[in-house]
């Protein structure tokens, strides 16, 4: 996964919490926009639009952003900064099997995940090979007593996926797993994890609160989910089969950009320099 880009209405408020609250470093801010990444590496980038209306939870659209840690500690670290300054905007907590997550819901109400991995040997597959998905407590309090590093820590990470809201999870299917060419990796009637290189998940999606959900309109939230791919091939390729799937694309060579059947901007970049 690249980044995700959020749409907002105050800005500010919006870096001190991801910078402030989850640790991420403000890596370029000026005027409407802003850019914040973990050691390097860009998780999120936020533009201006106080003229946006909110949108609704029964739409399309961003369900959460998922911030990857690589070890416990590093995820205690960010979990603790952002209980103790945002204390009202924790939402849950889970242990889904193959990884502990936090949840939390950002100043302006978007979701945002922070977890860490288990070992991939730790992953349970059921029976049709797919991952077994779980929704086990997870206390927050213990985890941070045992995990909790023993003095200050420079945070790293990634952004490990994005969860998005959907009208229709076999319309869901049909684009991201038989036109975008993810894996299905696990799915419950109401919810499907696609992936690639056999990950639990890069992209989720639920129709939990969106069943039934039309493209979207101009709104605050989600602005565009950024998708990173080795080579230049990789990028024809796709842009292959999205034009024989008739779908409306824009590529510069480096860059393809394309919506989905909900009208969320999706742009696919290639690493290799032309």
């Amino acid at each position: 996964m690249g980044a995700v880009e959020l749409l907002v209405r105050d800005i500010d408020t919006m870096v001190r919490f991801y910078h402030d609250g989850v640790g991420l470093e403000v890596t370029e801010q000026g005027g409407e926009t802003a850019t914040l990444g973990l050691n390097g590496t860009e998780v999120m980038t936020m533009r201006r639009e106080p003229n946006l209306p909110s949108p609704s939870r029964r739409d399309a659209g961003l369900f959460h952003t998922a911030v990857l840690f690589p070890t416990a500690e590093l995820l205690a670290a960010s979990v603790a900064a952002v209980a103790s300054k945002y204390p009202r905007n924790f939402t849950g907590s889970a242990d889904h099997i193959y990884s502990e997550a936090f949840y939390f819901d950002d100043p302006e109400g978007n979701g945002v995940e922070l977890y860490v991995d288990r070992p991939r040997d730790e992953w349970v597959r059921d029976p049709s090979g797919l991952y077994a998905l779980a929704t086990d407590p997870l206390d927050p309090n213990a985890f941070l007593q045992d995990h909790a590093p023993a003095a200050p820590v420079a945070l790293s990470g990634t952004l490990g996926h994005v969860h998005l809201q959907v009208g229709n999870i076999d319309t869901a299917r049909d684009f991201y797993v038989k036109t975008l060419g993810f894996e299905v990796m696990g799915e419950l009637g109401s919810a499907l994890f696609v992936s690639a290189g056999g990950y639990h998940h890069h992209i989720a999606l639920n129709t939990w609160n969106s069943l039934g959900a039309g493209p979207r309109a101009a709104a605050l939230g989600l602005g565009r989910v950024d998708i990173d791919v080795p080579r230049d091939e990789d990028l024809s390729a796709l842009a292959a089969r999205l034009k024989d799937h008739g779908l409306p694309t824009r590529h510069d060579g480096r860059t393809l950009s394309f919506e989905d059947p909900w009208n969320t901007l999706i742009r696919v970049t290639s690493a290799e320099q032309n």
